[in-house]
Parts: structure tokens; sequence; C-alpha cells
């Protein structure tokens, strides 16, 4: 069932293409909002609450306009809801990089490590690098998710590309130093 097509079920009162909806976007909705919270119960909590408000805001919902910036601004202001609810210092967890048998343990190790680097960032600057490069939106969707301007939203992904290289070469220099 096509995405435009599902909606409109949805929009309908159809229970079971809600329940198809839900089947097709919980696994993404809960690696991006795992990213973006940086803990998986959390995450967990906040895609449910985003369930919860598109079943309720659906109808609402401009299908004029691409579902997916939609869906996913209402997920990030959930997770950025529930992070001001949070110690500045809860718990980060890995996606599930653990159970994916195309990775050797050095290039996890590798992953892993570039994860680290992307979570240390600030969330002005991580937020928008997820969106992008991990769910592959574009800046003119980030901007909309975000509520931000086009150009806010070029350099803050401008800046957080710095801020990963500036600690991608250094740790490149602290490998080369301790070999």
């Amino acid at each position: 069932m096509e995405t435009e097509e599902m909606i409109r079920n949805i929009q309908a009162g159809d229970k079971e293409s809600f329940r198809v909806f839900y089947e097709a976007y919980v696994d993404y909705a809960i690696r991006t909002a795992s990213a973006i919270t940086r803990n998986r119960e959390m995450a967990k909590d906040a895609v449910q609450e985003t369930f919860i408000r598109v079943y309720r805001q659906i109808g609402s919902y401009n299908s004029a306009l691409p579902f997916d910036p939609w869906f996913y601004r209402i997920l990030t202001n959930e997770c950025l809801r529930y992070l001001k609810k949070e110690s500045p210092l809860s718990k980060f967890d890995y996606p599930d990089l653990e159970n994916d048998p195309s990775l050797t343990e050095e290039s996890f190790d590798h992953l892993s490590d570039l994860y680290d680097m992307i979570q240390s960032l600030d969330d002005t600057h991580r937020i928008p690098l997820i969106l992008k490069y991990v769910k592959g939106f574009t800046e003119k969707e980030i901007a909309d998710i975000l509520g931000l301007n086009h150009n806010t939203v070029k350099s803050r992904l401008f800046k957080g590309r710095k801020r990963l290289r500036a600690q991608l070469n250094l740790a490149a220099k602290e490998d080369d130093h301790n070999e």
C-alpha cells in the first residue's frame, strides 16, 4: 500500500491501515529517536507518544505536502520534549549495530567510534546531521522538521561536519601516534 493511500485510509478511520503504518515506521522511528535522545527507553517513549499524536492529528495533515517530514517533525518535537525533562547526563544506547552480521569486529569498532563522535556533538549540530545523513532528509525538509530557516540548517550542517571532521582528524593523529 502506498503511503498516500495509507494516510487517506487512516484519515477515514481505518485502524488496520494505522497498524500497517505503525509497523512500517516504528523501527525507523525508534532508531531516529535513539540517535536524538541518546537513550533507547526514552526513544521508545517518544515514539509511542509520536504515534499517538499522529493518530490524533492525522486529520490536520496536508496531503499536498510530503508525509515523512510531517511525521519526523512530530517525532523530533517529542524527542526534544523528553530531553527537556531528562538530566543532561542521560545514558546513551547504541543502535542495533552489534546484531549486524555484515560488520567485522574492526569495522564495528570504527563505526561505533564514529557514532560516539556524532553523539558527542551538541544537539544543535547533531540532530540536523542525523536527519540529513542517517534519515536522508533534504535541507529544506530538515528546516521544516526543526522549524528553522533553510540557511540556519545549512550553517548547522556545515559546522557539524566541520566539528566531526576535526574529531576524526584528532582520532587519526592519536591512532598514528599510538602505532
